[in-house]
């Protein structure tokens, strides 16, 4: 951790990508697949222009024995909902194994009583329940498909195995993707996350690919839950980071279900690959020219990278 972190200060300081040790925190895709269609989400659109598939449990766990050394953090998503990936639990209890800390989020459709038992002795140490509305119409209208009765009876069921297991783990986090249909039930859901036994409420702020025009109505009235502000034009405009840096690319690098290697969860469709763990280690393509051409890139101006453009990375998100 000191070596990757020396050396992405070093970069910043010098504005020339150097990078030291391997990477401490990883995402991993254990599917593109998904049973919503949300809006903003490529995977509820099928609109992927990469392979679809599912993570295979060997190739998962022979990545995670090059890097369990230096690996202190894992999460388990990037695109799809997790739980659609039969050996995903599998995989959950081998990192967890490992004393790798374990995170995913899910849509919680699938968290049955079941599941919800083999969720908590898989040794997940985070749950992240994406929870959109307190009122079915309310929630349909981002997550499209969805049974807000579903998310609610799984949020029950992990709160109960993890008293009837004496677990303290995961720790269940309702997410509250706060977009202009549903801001007025932020109390609303802090309540319900009380009542069920949730562990915590996280606001999040909605990435909007148009937000100029938002075509669908997203963004909220209320300027302290939007990741855009409207600007002297009358558009809006971006209000994120603009700095010449990013922490991301020098300790938490995203896993495809197929192999690809990309910068950060900011590219959905896998369009900066900088390599793949089909063809060479994880070790080589950490320190590979493509990677590191990246980072430098990234220091001279992220501005014209396009996945940088729309970052959230420092928009706070409000419990």
């Amino acid at each position: 951790m000191v070596k990757v972190y020396s050396s992405y200060q070093l970069s910043k300081w010098t504005k020339k990508s150097v990078q030291w040790g391997m990477p401490i925190s990883i995402s991993f895709e254990p599917t593109t697949s998904c049973n919503l269609r949300c809006p903003e989400c490529p995977s509820g659109l099928r609109a992927f222009s990469r392979p679809t598939g599912m993570l295979r449990k060997d190739f998962f766990r022979e990545t995670i024995d090059q890097l369990e050394k230096d690996l202190a953090y894992l999460v388990f998503y990037f695109q799809g909902e997790p739980y659609l990936n039969p050996e995903f639990l599998n995989m959950v209890q081998y990192a967890a194994s490992k004393k790798i800390y374990t995170a995913t989020s899910t849509n919680a459709h699938y968290l049955t009583d079941a599941n919800a038992k083999k969720t908590v002795e898989s040794g997940l140490d985070r749950l992240i329940i994406s929870i959109d509305g307190t009122t079915q119409d309310t929630y349909q209208q981002y997550r499209v498909g969805g049974k807000l009765d579903k998310v609610l009876e799984g949020a029950r069921n992990m709160v109960k195995w993890k008293k009837e297991l004496k677990s303290k783990t995961p720790f269940i986090i309702f997410q509250f993707l706060v977009v202009r249909h549903n801001e007025h039930q932020i109390e609303e859901v802090k309540q319900l996350a009380e009542e069920i036994g949730v562990d915590d409420v996280w606001l999040k702020t909605a990435q909007v690919y148009d937000y100029e025009t938002d075509p669908n109505g997203l963004i909220p009235t209320n300027n302290k839950y939007s990741r855009y502000k409207k600007g002297k034009d009358g558009k809006m405009q971006f209000k994120g980071n603009n700095q010449n840096h990013c922490w991301r690319l020098w300790h938490d690098p995203v896993i495809t279900w197929d192999g690809a290697v990309v910068p950060c969860c900011f590219d959905k469709d896998a369009q900066h690959k900088l390599g793949s763990l089909q063809q060479q280690s994880f070790k080589e393509l950490w320190r590979s020219g493509v990677y590191n051409q990246f980072r430098h890139q990234v220091l001279e101006s992220r501005q014209n990278i396009d996945i940088c453009a729309n970052c959230s990375e420092g928009v706070k998100v409000w419990g």
